[in-house]
């Protein structure tokens, strides 16, 4: 008698050929549109499966997986990883995974562009052009904030950070610091043309800061009301890491009052939904959450987690091997619920 085939759920849908995939091994549970699942409706779907392919919208802790003995696998369409409880699936066996390396270099494209957009008031000339308020050129009309040869600061040095600082070093010739956890190697900071200061240092020297660090309890509302104060009147601020590390309320206080020339937006705290006090100011942009919205990326995106979630499941050419586990110790220590391969 045949082994029964692994029940997966797709939580979103994604792009059909790739998803296709699985049915090669797996009885497929796909969701046909786009759907705002609930901790009740998660749980649901998560009952009775051996593996799950998610998005950023879906979030996995204790409660979603508590009627869901036989999950093995939750793989992240996605790099950051703030709506898995890691510690949860951990305890209960499950590998988690994300996608990591696909969506750098898209990512920090995105990063830069709202840097350009904000520091030069492109959004906001486009408005003001369409609003029927160009009568005459003016010398001073629109007056922004230049990139080359100014100071570029990041916040988080990992794969973006590094990918943002070399479009400003090498692109813009800007002055590149950074602060993160820890300082890179010498040969890193060489290569990206990146100096490593203090975070006092970077709000207080940075012309424009770029946010790239993941998100973690410890940093939320890294950025709020006094480190605002911290930074130059004349800097742009962006945010292509996560809501939560802006304290949005004090944001838009800082841009409405002058305190802060611009600001551009990629993440929020409450996503979808985005603060009023945001949306009704001009000096800043703001995207929908788009950092990696490029088709190559997102496929490639969707290709990985394809490939994380059978390997997980002990299928596929990485069988019991999967190449992007978070809590990766698991494997190694012989404590995931991962399927015997030797079955299969």
């Amino acid at each position: 008698m045949a082994e029964p085939r692994p029940r997966v759920w797709v939580s979103q849908p994604l792009f059909d050929d790739t998803v296709a995939q699985l049915a090669a091994y797996c009885e497929v549970v796909a969701t046909p549109e786009v759907t705002a699942h609930d901790s009740a409706s998660i749980r649901a779907r998560l009952a009775g499966m051996d593996g799950a392919l998610i998005t950023l919208n879906e979030r996995v802790g204790a409660a979603e997986i508590a009627n869901a003995p036989d999950l093995k696998v939750v793989a992240n369409v996605g790099v950051g990883y703030n709506n898995l409880d890691i510690a949860a699936l951990s305890a209960a066996g499950i590998i988690a995974t994300n996608t990591p390396d696909v969506l750098t270099e898209t990512t920090a494209d995105l990063g830069f562009s709202l840097l350009m957009a904000a520091a030069r008031r492109i959004v906001e000339s486009d408005r003001w052009l369409r609003e029927g308020n160009w009568g005459q050129w003016s010398f001073t009309t629109m007056l922004g904030a230049d990139l080359h040869g100014s100071t570029l600061g990041i916040l988080g040095m990992g794969r973006i950070g590094q990918a943002i600082a070399r479009r400003g070093h090498h692109g813009f010739g800007m002055k590149v610091l950074y602060h993160n956890r820890s300082r890179l190697p010498q040969d890193v900071e060489q290569a990206v043309g990146a100096s490593y200061v203090g975070f006092d240092e970077l709000l207080a020297q940075a012309d424009h800061l770029v946010l790239v660090l993941p998100y973690t309890a410890q940093n939320h509302h890294l950025i709020d009301a006094a480190a605002l104060a911290k930074m130059k009147p004349s800097a742009t601020l962006v945010n292509i890491a996560r809501g939560g590390i802006v304290d949005e309320l004090a944001l838009a206080n800082a841009l409405a009052s002058g305190r802060l020339a611009s600001a551009g937006l990629d993440v929020y705290e409450n996503e979808p939904n985005v603060r009023p006090e945001l949306l009704a100011l001009r000096n800043i942009v703001l995207t929908p959450h788009i950092g990696s919205a490029s088709l190559a990326t997102r496929r490639a995106m969707v290709q990985v987690a394809v490939d994380n979630l059978l390997a997980g499941l002990g299928l596929g050419p990485a069988a019991g091997q999967p190449a992007n586990a978070i809590n990766g110790e698991l494997l190694a220590g012989g404590n995931a619920r991962i399927i015997d391969t030797k079955k299969r």
